[in-house]
């Protein structure tokens, strides 16, 4: 979050300009903090811009995170020229919008939703507005319930692993929803069948399972917490709808993993999210919420909005927004189909797990998981006292352009400290090769220092 700091302007506080780049009569200082009094010529502050963004991480060496860094020329031009179509204005760009319609088609029969034909979905700005919009599903559904048993609807909650985004804890937050967050216990780092249906009662909205946990690539069981919350329904326990929060599997376990049950083939998943600029193989931002039906989505959520000529159905946080995101996630489901989906995230995991076990190989590392579900692996050092951390290791790799994260897991596991890799399309096992090397090479210098490092105060958490 950006946190502006009202100053007094002063000469120090503005930036010089290379006189190579400014014409003659144009101002040789730019103010940081207010706006110019006067233009500059468009060459100028495109290099002043340029060069104010050099010292950014190399996106293609970010293994910290999930979102696409790398799309085809053809993608790149093709979003060029459609950032001026305004998504929202359906009536004005009805070719923008009929081609969100059929990539929710193509989502709810991939995610095998039972009444495809009747497909209930929309694009978002990513995964957190997707999450907001499936858990408002949940919280008004139930209160409907509740309210049509004559039973109080004032105190909701929903029932989630400690390793959920943060998106949904602001969910909560937000909509007044009680979290309840099932704390990881042992080498156990996600939600499982069991706890989920204990923590439930009847102000229980809904339960999410994470298809691919941000903190360590791994999927939760979603067909044995589907299973447990089927018997305690049986039971005479409360019938608890489950969410699927795919931000990343979504579009990685369909292509391979077909045989994992986690989606709509489910009878108690009611909606999922997925976010089309991870997996999806997108520029940020977009996001997809599609649900089990159009039963699954309560009507007064969604509004009819005149707008620009035309009546038109909307549910979303925001308004207007650029459908060249919607436009690019089209482009790569004709450009690359079903089977070259399947080689993308095989390769990806491919590389995935040639990595982390090149790791567990490299130095004194332990494994926590192996790619071998999300593309994305996490490891800890091997050793209490070793005279340097993880985040030791993390800010060295930086040397070399590597930005990979270092950070505690939550409550009841913070005595883990671990470092991860997300392998995203375009991580060849050349790079790999490199990292290693790198890995290697930095450990060795870390174990011969004489002195154990000094520690801040404060190490980062996780952050996404």
């Amino acid at each position: 979050m950006a946190v502006a700091l009202h100053r007094k302007q002063s000469e120090d506080d503005s930036i010089m300009l290379n006189p190579i780049y400014t014409r003659p009569g144009e101002a040789s200082r730019a103010p940081r903090h207010t706006i110019p009094a006067a233009e500059m010529a468009a060459e100028t502050a495109a290099q002043f811009v340029h060069d104010e963004l050099m010292l950014d991480g190399n996106a293609r060496l970010n293994l910290a995170t999930f979102v696409t860094t790398w799309m085809e020329p053809e993608a790149r031009l093709l979003m060029a020229d459609t950032f001026d179509k305004n998504m929202i204005d359906k009536d004005e760009y009805p070719r923008t919008a009929e081609l969100e319609q059929r990539c929710v088609n193509m989502l709810s029969r991939l995610w095998n939703s039972p009444e495809a034909h009747e497909a209930t979905g929309t694009s978002t700005t990513g995964s957190s507005e997707a999450a907001m919009l499936a858990g408002m599903a949940l919280k008004w559904r139930w209160r409907a319930a509740r309210k049509a048993a004559g039973l109080p609807g004032d105190r909701p909650n929903m029932v989630m692993g400690a390793n959920v985004q943060v998106c949904w804890e602001k969910f909560c937050r937000y909509w007044e929803v009680e979290p309840r967050l099932v704390p990881m216990e042992g080498n156990t780092f996600h939600l499982t069948a069991g706890p989920a249906a204990a923590a439930c009662d009847e102000n229980t909205i809904g339960v999410v399972a994470v298809l691919g946990s941000t903190f360590d690539g791994s999927y939760e069981p979603v067909a044995e917490i589907s299973a447990a919350l089927d018997a305690l329904a049986a039971g005479g326990g409360p019938d608890v709808p489950l969410h699927v929060d795919a931000a990343s599997g979504g579009f990685v376990a369909p292509f391979i993993d077909p045989d994992l049950e986690w989606d709509f083939r489910l009878d108690r998943v009611q909606s999922i999210n997925a976010s089309g600029h991870k997996y999806g193989l997108v520029y940020p931002g977009v996001g997809w919420v599609i649900w089990r039906n159009p039963d699954a989505l309560p009507r007064e959520l969604v509004f009819d909005v005149n707008y620009l000529g035309g009546d038109m159905p909307t549910f979303a946080l925001n308004f207007s927004r650029p459908g060249n995101q919607v436009a690019a996630q089209y482009y790569n489901f004709v450009r690359l189909g079903f089977d070259g989906y399947r080689k993308v995230q095989q390769t990806s995991r491919d590389v995935a797990r040639y990595t982390a076990d090149a790791v567990a190989k490299a130095g004194p590392f332990r494994l926590i998981t192996d790619g071998s579900e999300l593309p994305v692996f996490a490891f800890a050092l091997d050793g209490d006292d070793r005279g340097f951390t993880v985040f030791d290791l993390s800010e060295r790799l930086r040397d070399r352009g590597w930005l990979v994260p270092a950070y505690t897991f939550p409550e009841n596991r913070q005595d883990l400290a671990v470092l991860r890799v997300v392998v995203r399309n375009g991580m060849s096992r050349d790079l790999a090769d490199l990292l290693i090397a790198d890995l290697r090479r930095h450990v060795d210098y870390l174990e011969h220092i004489p002195a154990a490092l000094p520690q801040p105060e404060h190490r980062h958490g996780f952050h996404h």
